[in-house]
């Protein structure tokens, strides 16, 4: 647990950085021709963030009760390309890593280890370059969740099912000079996976499990 609370302690105090860096950062001035310029066809975006990825569950087990499933922050990639001045494609690399227990079941509450997320998520944005330094954007993307290396805490066995899902994405770039920003981005994933629980002699448990995440990463890009 100690290992644990250093582990978020130092993660939001990056991200508490990257905002007092974009506060004091000394900026050089971008003009609205250079502005104009900065996403445009061909345009390459890349930014280094830290992400926050927080579960909304919702959940029907066959032992009654509910899942649990921790949020997690951890670093993250994100890349995008511009098709047009206003529309581009982003795709994110990074995973996380949440705790999963079971509250209030038939058995009690079970603590159900942890379980690796891979969720590659493809995201067409629509950008709006009208302001001068302030860009945001809106998107729609399409997710396929992957679990991996799955630990079962109390149970036996624990599986996870990969599966599509979607997300909702807006944000905003906030110009720095003609080649560097300042970055937030918020997506509301709409995804569930349908989980096996192997309790040894207790039996096998199931459940349906509505995740829907809200993913919010702050940080810096370039563009290339």
């Amino acid at each position: 647990m100690k290992n644990y609370r250093s582990k978020k302690i130092s993660v939001y105090s990056l991200a508490s950085a990257f905002i007092v860096a974009a506060a004091i950062l000394p900026i050089s001035d971008v003009k609205s021709d250079e502005n104009s310029n900065f996403k445009y066809k061909g345009a390459w975006l890349v930014g280094l963030k830290v992400l926050n990825l927080n579960p909304d569950v919702k959940s029907v087990t066959s032992i009654g009760g509910e899942a649990k499933i921790a949020a997690d922050t951890v670093p993250e990639l994100d890349i995008r390309y511009f098709l047009t001045e206003n529309i581009a494609i982003e795709t994110i690399l990074g995973y996380t890593e949440h705790r999963v227990s079971a509250a209030g079941t038939e058995l009690g509450d079970v603590n159900l280890g942890s379980t690796k997320v891979l969720p590659p998520t493809i995201t067409l944005q629509y950008h709006f370059t009208d302001g001068r330094r302030f860009l945001p954007y809106v998107g729609v993307g399409l997710n396929y969740t992957v679990y991996f290396d799955s630990d079962p805490g109390d149970a036996l066995e624990v599986s996870y099912k990969d599966d599509f899902g979607f997300a909702f994405n807006l944000g905003f770039d906030y110009l720095i000079n003609e080649k560097s920003y300042f970055h937030v981005d918020l997506k509301k994933y709409k995804l569930s996976t349908d989980t096996l629980i192997n309790a040894g002699d207790a039996g096998i448990a199931t459940a349906s499990v509505d995740l829907d995440p809200l993913a919010i990463s702050v940080g810096f890009g370039w563009k290339f």
